[in-house]
């Protein structure tokens, strides 16, 4: 049985907090890239009651996706930003939730972002990250941006961190390590990225941020 979103709202604030808790609900967040990071990024900032999410990507899923993403077998073939829609909502039912199936080009990002508060960076692509990097903090002075670089292999996790680069763009990640030069990208090393980036997100609504 669903809980109503009375119950939900409550059980959130009991967990948080009231005041916190609203600033959570009245953020909307976009989602640039939902594999590794971004599908986990969603989950926890779904789970946490952020308000909106905006996800947004172009590929479907893969079999070669399951073991690090946020998805299920049965929605192999399936449009990612469909997909992960359908299981937020089965996780927190009252999150608004707009999937988005385009890639995000110099032309169309700022019509795609124009109402996120924050924008989350998940690309897998180097240039892609820096035509969003680039594009977000030109062109849309509103929004904070969180990005990753660097969350492949087998190294210690306790390489991954958070650094404040300018006072609206944050990046996750150890910062150096390279799919090309690992054995790839392992689930749990992916997923403490993803965790910084949510909790980075979820700090900057609080208004914590990093020094």
């Amino acid at each position: 049985m669903i809980p109503s979103r009375g119950e939900w709202t409550a059980a959130l604030e009991k967990r948080h907090g009231k005041s916190l808790q609203q600033k959570f609900s009245a953020a909307t967040v976009a989602v640039c890239g939902l594999g590794g990071l971004g599908s986990n990024v969603a989950v926890a900032l779904a789970r946490a009651g952020v308000g909106r999410l905006i996800l947004i990507d172009f590929d479907r899923v893969d079999i070669t996706n399951l073991h690090r993403q946020q998805y299920k077998a049965n929605q192999i073939g399936s449009y990612k930003a469909d997909a992960l829609a359908e299981n937020l909502l089965e996780i927190a039912p009252y999150t608004e939730v707009k999937p988005v199936t385009a890639k995000v080009t110099e032309e169309n990002f700022a019509e795609l972002l124009k109402d996120a508060d924050i924008v989350c960076e998940a690309f897998d692509n180097a240039q892609s990250k820096a035509m969003l990097a680039n594009g977000v903090l030109e062109r849309l002075p509103h929004c904070y941006l969180v990005a990753a670089s660097g969350m492949a292999g087998m190294g210690s996790p306790n390489s991954i961190h958070t650094r404040k680069v300018t006072k609206r763009f944050y990046l996750c990640g150890d910062e150096v390590s390279d799919v090309a030069d690992t054995i790839g990208l392992v689930a749990p090393r992916v997923m403490l990225c993803a965790a910084h980036q949510a909790h980075t997100i979820l700090r900057i609504l609080a208004e914590e941020y990093e020094v």
